[in-house]
């Protein structure tokens, strides 16, 4: 049995195992999987579909824009109905989306469909996180977020290899096959595991009620500053995965099995950084733990503008710095997200969701930036991580005081 349990009564049959860390680590992997496993396929879907960068950029960048508008629609129904039900929902619409991908003759058909298939993720993610938020308290919560992202850290790290590997036997298409079935196995355990929030917790989704939970948040400035340490990190991360397949690939002349291993180097970095912070947030405090994290992105950074921004360094001037600032992850992504839910148990769900919406917004935007600015250099891609990563920390900074860190 994991140990930080909140108090308050529990359903009955409700486990706080290792089952249930890694149920919710499957959920959290749908997203990196979607994402991940079919950027190896960026190139050939162009050519395939008689698109440019753009245009199939409209894929990537509308998956994150539906992700993020979705988490504001499953937070408050979360808070409502219960966890499971929703995340139930989200993950058949999510196989309804990629059979619609499989299917897709054009570049803005695909689009669509990517749209329904993000819709369906934002639930599971969403409520996982909200789940962890119902059962543990905060510095507890901070420790299991990390070990949910080791959990999930295995599909980021297969996914590109994985979709190399399909490209070689089949075309992009059977992709979205494999997505599919994937999506299913969470269902399983889901269905067994009890629900996590009893029904005299639960908040009405009035559109009142509901405007007036995600008002509260944007008026309180710790909530904020939290946020927007996430979402400098996740912004950042986008405009990699954004502009990396174009960088590597053309620019550098990387194969799509070279480039999945690039790609699994950096999830392993995330995964070693969340195993640490497993532990430092338990000695020393998530929000510490987070300070040192955002201080260490903005350096490496930097240090990515100046080695990889012009591509002299080669591709290892690229590589070494990303695989440091990425590894920064780990330290940020749950510290910033348990220290935003900390402050809010009564509606975890509508805090959740709209961090969810603001990150992933900012990654939507860092997405398109990237290709706008592309230039067949890597600089538009460091640069804008530059830029992100010193907004996220200036403004935790600024917003969450040190007095009221302690």
């Amino acid at each position: 049995m994991i140990d930080g349990l909140k108090g308050g009564p529990r359903p009955d049959g409700w486990r706080g195992d290792g089952t249930f860390v890694a149920t919710l680590g499957l959920l959290l992997a749908i997203t990196p999987m979607a994402v991940d496993m079919y950027l190896p396929a960026l190139p050939s879907i162009g050519r395939a579909l008689d698109a440019d960068q753009d245009h199939i950029q409209l894929s990537l960048s509308g998956f994150f824009l539906a992700f993020a508008a979705g988490q504001l629609v499953w937070g408050p129904i979360g808070d409502r109905f219960g966890r499971r039900g929703p995340s139930l929902v989200g993950l058949i619409l999510f196989v309804i989306g990629s059979i619609g991908c499989w299917a897709a003759g054009d570049a803005i058909v695909l689009a669509g469909w990517r749209v329904v298939e993000a819709f369906g993720a934002a639930a599971a993610t969403v409520l996982a996180r909200a789940m962890v938020r119902d059962v543990f308290d905060r510095n507890r919560s901070a420790s299991v977020l990390s070990l949910m992202m080791l959990v999930m850290g295995v599909a980021p790290m297969l996914a590109p290899i994985v979709g190399s590997q399909i490209l070689k036997i089949a075309d992009w298409r059977m992709i979205f096959v494999v997505l599919a079935t994937l999506a299913l196995v969470p269902l399983v355990p889901l269905v067994r595991q009890p629900e996590t929030l009893p029904p005299e917790r639960r908040r009405s989704v009035a559109f009142a009620s509901v405007a007036s939970a995600y008002i509260r948040l944007l008026s309180d400035k710790r909530y904020l500053g939290y946020v927007a340490a996430g979402a400098g990190m996740l912004g950042a991360m986008f405009a990699y995965i954004s502009g990396s397949p174009f960088i590597y690939i053309e620019m550098f002349g990387v194969g799509p099995d070279l480039f999945g291993l690039l790609f699994g180097l950096n999830v392993a970095g995330m995964m070693m950084s969340s195993y640490v912070n497993s532990r430092l947030a338990l000695r020393f405090g998530s929000d510490k733990a987070l300070r040192i994290g955002l201080v260490a992105s903005v350096l490496f950074a930097l240090a990515l503008v100046v080695f990889g921004g012009n591509g002299s360094f080669g591709l290892a001037g690229v590589v070494v710095p990303l695989f440091l600032f990425l590894s920064c992850m780990g330290l940020i992504g749950a510290n910033s997200m348990a220290g935003a839910l900390a402050d809010h148990p009564q509606m975890a769900g509508a805090a959740s969701a709209l961090s969810g919406f603001v990150q992933f917004a900012v990654g939507a935007a860092a997405g398109m930036v990237v290709a706008a600015r592309a230039d067949g250099t890597p600089g538009p891609m460091c640069q804008t991580i530059l830029l992100l990563a010193c907004a996220g920390a200036l403004a935790n900074f600024l917003l969450v005081k040190p007095a009221a860190r302690r």
